[in-house]
């Protein structure tokens, strides 16, 4: 299991998630922060998911 961080912002640059979880691959922690966001109400916002050692797996500005 990979460790990945998960971090969703309103426009004002206020933090509305910032949350550690794991995943099998990076694509199973795209699909994990799609369905987060989504449960959420924040798809719309802009977040970034990211590795343990800072590789970006998703981003939405």
């Amino acid at each position: 299991m990979k460790h990945y961080n998960l971090t969703a912002f309103e426009r004002t640059g206020t933090k509305v998630i910032d949350e550690a979880f794991t995943a099998q691959n990076d694509e199973e922690a795209k699909a994990w922060t799609i369905r987060k966001l989504e449960e959420e109400g924040f798809s719309d916002l802009p977040h970034r998911c990211v590795t343990e050692n800072a590789k970006l797996v998703s981003f939405q500005r």
